[in-house]
């Protein structure tokens, strides 16, 4: 499946968007949202003493992030194609590439400054909690992905945008659904890792979450840098 995706990408677009394509969700896939969610899980779930179980519902967790965020990269794509809003949307995907990244980079300096972060909204993050604490099973796992990942799209939608804009430039949806599946699977690559990693016990849920919250300044200063260039590098070519 995989590499049909590869094959996909590098029939249908460029080298250069592939790049770009790599480059945002990689910023997604370090982005503190979405780890700090699965920790949050798996924290709940590993108080049962069930690692088997625990291991199925970060998988089915994973699972649904990833269906979740393919179909409403489906839809905004389709509707984007409808309106006519693509070409107005590809034209500014650099600006909107640096102005993610100097948020990012803004909270590596300043973390919250300027009345925002960029992170899940503070005002949404108890909420959230109970519906992770009362999950206990795979089933229980994928429905929360769902609502989670509606939740995180104000934090993790960002370079998803960027890709969309370069993406509404004409492709058709072949390789459209081959570029979500592949920034998808790059979006929750470091997920499946620390699912994996715990079961295994290399390392535990509060291990992690230490180890995030020590360096969520350095994530986001590195998925600002990284937008910047990309936005930087379109504006320059």
């Amino acid at each position: 499946m995989f590499s049909n995706t590869c094959n996909a990408l590098g029939n249908t677009i460029d080298s250069l968007d592939i790049s770009l394509i790599t480059g945002a969700a990689l910023v997604d896939s370090i982005n503190p949202c979405a780890i700090a969610v699965l920790l949050l899980l798996l924290t709940g779930l590993l108080t049962l003493g069930d690692k088997k179980k625990a291991l199925l519902s970060g998988a089915s967790f994973i699972l649904a992030l990833y269906l979740t965020y393919l179909a409403i990269g489906l839809g905004l794509w389709s509707t984007l194609q409808l309106t006519g809003l693509g070409d107005w949307l590809h034209r500014i995907v650099g600006f909107i590439a640096i102005i993610i990244g100097l948020a990012n980079i803004k909270d590596y300096f300043w973390h919250g400054g300027l009345g925002f972060v960029t992170e899940i909204p503070r005002s949404w993050r108890s909420w959230m909690k109970k519906i992770l604490r009362n999950v206990t099973s795979p089933l229980g796992a994928f429905v929360a992905g769902i609502i989670v990942t509606l939740c995180e799209l104000p934090c993790t939608g960002g370079p998803y945008i960027f890709v969309l804009g370069l993406l509404s430039k004409g492709y058709g949806i072949t390789p459209v659904v081959a570029t979500l599946a592949y920034y998808n699977l790059v979006f929750v690559l470091p997920l499946i890792v620390i699912i994996l990693l715990m079961h295994f016990g290399y390392t535990s849920a509060v291990k992690a979450s230490k180890w995030q919250n020590r360096n969520i300044r350095r994530l986001h200063l590195v998925a600002g840098l990284i937008m910047l260039a990309l936005g930087l590098w379109i504006f320059l070519n």
